[in-house]
């Protein structure tokens, strides 16, 4: 007999629960991916940097803004890596095509933000 399916909690409760998850996967991010760690350390660097740069309110959160996207596709190219390797570390067209595409992903982002980056700075 199968079990029942849990019944997700609600209000401030589901709240909780989701900063939880979300802690947990910064903490594994932070463990298992070395590219989340290099990325996090320009990250606090640009941001300094971004402080004293940026001419405006408007431009500093341009310049720190667009480097969240970043690391929202690394955390992304994270999980399609692991979940992949969950799957087998054998190769398989398909798993080398995820982990490409969620790679491209993370590179188009840090185009984005050179971009970004490069118009403030020298437009």
């Amino acid at each position: 007999m199968s079990e029942p399916p849990q019944r997700s909690r609600t209000g401030l409760f589901h709240f909780v629960d989701g900063l939880r998850y979300s802690l947990r996967g910064l903490a594994a991010a932070w463990k298992h991916a070395e590219a989340f760690r290099q990325e996090i350390v320009v990250f606090i660097a640009a941001v300094v940097v971004a402080a004293f740069v940026g001419d405006s309110a408007i431009e500093r959160a341009l310049l720190i803004g667009i480097l969240f996207p970043v690391l929202i596709a690394e955390l992304i190219n994270t999980a399609v890596e692991t979940v992949v390797d969950r799957i087998g570390v054998e190769h398989h067209e398909l798993s080398g095509r995820a982990k490409d595409l969620a790679s491209a992903a993370v590179f188009v982002s840090i185009i984005a933000a050179v971009t970004v980056w490069a118009l403030v700075i020298f437009g």
